[in-house]
């Protein structure tokens, strides 16, 4: 349960070897979250954060098996944190950037990228919110990007997946209402990370610390939607209504 000051106790990462994931978890630490479970397809991957995330004040950390494809285990996965611990967060962190001109040449590699960004995460989703129900609390937050905002002709396959995943975190938070549980959907622009590695940066650009304090923020304000940076929202006011002409020059850049 959320302590008194209403700050997070505990939670389970989605995608533990995530960078946003891990400056998340430290600072939501750093505010009094006690217990963290980390789950990824490589849990032995998670151990240098575990080891931070006590020595910066976690009483309890763990690493768990999660296959974001193997949809079938997930009500186990999940189910089984449930069982043990009172979750007061699900962060849903996982997902693939790949390359548009490789999805192009290989379709079955965009397949996979979207059943990773979308069909992964609509399964997750809905076991997290299904334990929120019967808990009557939690917070479902969802990594979701501002190029689903309106999809880029040089990342179009990434840019729907992620359309997709924001539409049903929209849908799923309007479908908890009044159930104690919410669900807060999260919008960064390009993330300088392993992920954009080598990738030219982009205007607006952000850092995985700067998506984790605009989280916290957002929590605290008990927000819907953040966008990190900010400014972003009013940027896209615009984006989603030029002209397709004009918005696939400039997307082709």
């Amino acid at each position: 349960m959320e302590d008194a000051l209403g700050a997070v106790q505990s939670m389970l990462v989605l995608g533990g070897t995530s960078e946003i994931a891990a400056s998340i978890a430290r600072r939501l630490v750093e505010n009094r979250c006690t217990t963290v479970v980390l789950a990824s397809r490589a849990p032995a991957a998670n151990d240098q954060l575990a080891t931070e995330l006590r020595e910066r004040g976690a009483t309890e950390v763990e690493s768990v098996l999660f296959d974001a494809l193997d949809t079938a285990s997930h009500e186990k996965v999940i189910g089984d944190v449930f069982d043990r611990i009172d979750v007061d967060l699900v962060l849903v962190a996982f997902g693939v950037l790949g390359d548009q001109a490789e999805f192009d040449a290989n379709p079955a590699a965009a397949v996979s990228a979207v059943e990773t960004n979308y069909v992964g995460a609509v399964s997750a989703g809905l076991v997290t919110a299904a334990r929120f129900r019967q808990q009557g609390q939690g917070i479902l937050v969802v990594l979701s990007s501002v190029a689903g905002e309106r999809a880029r002709n040089t990342n179009y396959v990434y840019g729907s997946s992620k359309a997709g995943l924001d539409a049903f975190a929209q849908g799923l938070g309007d479908a908890l209402a009044g159930t104690g549980a919410r669900v807060m959907v999260v919008r960064p622009g390009f993330v300088h990370s392993r992920m954009t590695a080598g990738m030219p940066p982009q205007p607006f650009s952000t850092t995985p610390d700067a998506v984790a304090k605009a989280v916290v923020q957002g929590l605290a304000r008990q927000s819907h939607t953040i966008w990190v940076p900010s400014l972003l929202r009013y940027v896209f006011v615009t984006m989603r209504h030029l002209p397709r002409s004009l918005w696939r020059k400039m997307s082709a850049r």
